[in-house]
């Protein structure tokens, strides 16, 4: 690990995490939970075996991450967070906001997971409907995608799961997703570029926030 060598809190902690995919990492396992390497390595396009499993070995080393054996039916090697590396959810949420502004023109050829959308859509969704029923809306598929959930004001984003049936299923480009959930563009404009709701669009505009998190 190399270091700073610098008597600061910020230098201290870029020693531990500011190592290229360290927070990319932490961001999977924020959004994912304890999951498999296998698991990891999807939500990461572009990183290699080898070193994802340096990364995780000096992520476990300064006490970011702990590896747990799982019996049946799982019958895997789970990788979590810490409650120390829970800490960085404050990171990864500023780093997401400061961020979002350059997301609105993704350059040609830059990876996606729509599993990407889940951390920054717990701040960006609120309930605009708090005294209807619950509504569930699920944006991509089981394979990679995340549902938001409304329930008497309080919201919701998980991954996707069998257990719930979506009010509505949603497709975009991620630019016209970004858009709307930043309050940048409505609803009926994102139809028109591109965005496909198959459900109720009710269910999707109750979610949508009132001001723009890109601005704020």
């Amino acid at each position: 690990m190399r270091s700073y060598n610098q008597y600061c809190s910020m230098a201290r902690a870029l020693d531990l995490v500011g190592d290229r995919w360290t927070l990319l990492i932490v961001r999977e396992l924020l959004t994912q939970g304890p999951c498999r390497f296998s698991d990891l390595r999807r939500g990461l396009p572009g990183v290699a075996s080898n070193l994802l499993a340096e990364r995780l070995r000096e992520m476990e080393a300064n006490g970011v991450i702990t590896r747990q054996d799982e019996p049946p039916p799982i019958a895997a090697t789970l990788i979590r967070l810490t409650d120390r590396g829970q800490e960085l959810s404050g990171v990864v949420r500023e780093l997401t906001r400061w961020g979002a502004p350059l997301m609105l023109e993704p350059p040609d050829g830059d990876a996606f997971r729509m599993h990407w959308f889940t951390l920054p859509l717990r701040h960006l969704c609120r309930d605009g409907s708090p005294d209807q029923p619950a509504v569930t809306v699920r944006l991509g598929d089981l394979h990679d995608g995340c549902d938001i959930i409304a329930d008497h004001g309080q919201i919701q984003v998980l991954p996707c799961s069998t257990a719930r049936q979506a009010d509505a299923t949603v497709t975009a480009p991620p630019q016209v997703l970004v858009a709307l959930f930043t309050g940048l563009m409505t609803l009926p404009t994102a139809q028109t570029q591109g965005l496909v709701v198959d459900g109720s669009s009710a269910a999707l505009q109750r979610l949508l926030p009132e001001a723009g998190f890109a601005s704020g």
